[in-house]
């Protein structure tokens, strides 16, 4: 499992910048580029789940995805040794992107 860090902090998974998910999807089928990658896990932190005690946030974490353009993908598996998911203001999760990827 890839170590994870996470700046998406308008999640409602994200802890400290990691994830307490336990398990995300990166997304972007035809990517060339990460910013054509998204975290398909995210979920925007309201006032109504913002109570949710989601668990802790976890430094390593499994990855599925769906970016089969990525050097790391594996049969939509991430085995990148670290990955970093951006969207610093993200309120969607078209607005994160897996900064990892690295097309083949």
């Amino acid at each position: 499992m890839p170590a994870l860090k996470c700046t998406a902090v308008k999640c409602v998974y994200n802890k400290e910048q990691l994830c307490s998910k336990g398990d995300i999807q990166v997304q972007g089928d035809h990517a060339q580029s990460m910013d054509e990658t998204a975290c398909g896990s995210f979920r925007e932190r309201s006032d109504s789940n913002f109570a949710n005690d989601t668990g802790c946030g976890c430094s390593t974490i499994e990855v599925g995805c769906t970016a089969c353009t990525c050097k790391f993908n594996e049969d939509k598996c991430c085995h990148a040794g670290a990955i970093d998911i951006t969207g610093a203001s993200a309120c969607t999760s078209k607005e994160t992107c897996c900064s990892t990827f690295q097309c083949k």
